[in-house]
């Protein structure tokens, strides 16, 4: 099995357990920051399960109709995904408004405490493992799922630690508020997820890190071409995409022109893993730059 699928596939397993787990406790001692937090687990696993499609399809090789793979199908998954943590931050808004109002009491507070103190640390191992394959596999729709559950290590913790200032000063409005505290949280995750997974959707460069060490490989070859211009990158999903035209002497036969190409472009795949690299060669009759 893909490692990226395996991944997706344990953050499905640990969302559903903590969804209905905080569902539960939320119900039965009437706190609606754990509801909320179900709420937020629920979107959780509807985005694990969608990064569990969009991992698989983008693994998929290119096809007639898709000719340059099916990457961005990952920044589609991560959209989407935000777009659902905006529906169940205004979900929770909503609802912890109604209690703020209500003054809803809440009972079995030391329940609650251990379910979102748990629901915290499972959050944060799952999350690290999550971060470590998107890291290794550059897979955008396994980063947007680890971001999800490493804002809930914090929005759970942070209900555990409203729950017991409620337990030892009885102020139960402080969970309401933590709740609409929770939300922006989530919103402020989805903001970053947005902008993030529209990028590439736009055919944006890749970071001034990565092109720098493009251009180091290129410097390293100048003794064997008179210079390179038209250097373009996008990403695609976790593929990277690289073209450029290089200059050479016309007398250059077509097999040396051909191996240098084979050479530079290797030396890239090195340093930018699941690139794409495509070299155009241009004989010019002297040193040209462009």
């Amino acid at each position: 099995m893909d490692e990226r699928v395996k991944a997706g596939l344990v953050s499905v397993a640990g969302n559903t357990i903590l969804t209905i787990s905080k569902l539960i406790v939320g119900i039965i001692i009437g706190s609606v920051s754990i509801i909320s937090e179900a709420i937020h687990s629920a979107n959780d696993l509807v985005a694990s399960i969608l990064t569990v499609i969009a991992v698989k399809v983008s693994s998929k090789p290119p096809d007639k109709f898709h000719q340059y793979g099916h990457g961005k199908i990952e920044n589609i998954s991560g959209i989407i995904e935000a777009l659902l943590i905006v529906l169940a931050a205004a979900l929770i808004i909503n609802e912890a408004w109604q209690k703020l109002i209500t003054k809803t009491v809440i009972s079995h507070l030391s329940l609650g405490i251990i379910v979102m103190l748990i629901a915290s640390i499972v959050n944060y191992f799952v999350s690290r493992y999550l971060f470590a394959v998107a890291k290794k596999h550059d897979s955008i729709a396994l980063e947007a799922d680890g971001l999800h559950l490493r804002t809930d290590v914090y929005t759970s913790a942070g209900i555990a630690v409203g729950l017991i200032i409620i337990k030892f000063t009885g102020y139960y409005w402080i969970d309401p508020v933590a709740a609409i505290i929770v939300s922006l949280f989530i919103l402020h995750a989805a903001i970053k997820l947005i902008i993030k997974a529209l990028r590439p959707l736009m055919d944006s460069a890749i970071d001034e890190e990565d092109l720098k060490r493009i251009e180091d490989i290129l410097d390293k070859y100048n003794d064997q071409y008179y210079n390179y211009h038209a250097l373009r990158t996008r990403k695609s999903g976790r593929d990277t995409h690289i073209d450029l035209h290089l200059l050479i002497k016309p007398e250059t036969s077509v097999k040396s022109a051909h191996d240098l190409c084979e050479e530079i472009e290797a030396s890239i795949k090195e340093v930018i893993p699941f690139s794409v690299v495509l070299i155009h060669v241009e004989p010019v009759a002297g040193p040209q730059l462009q």
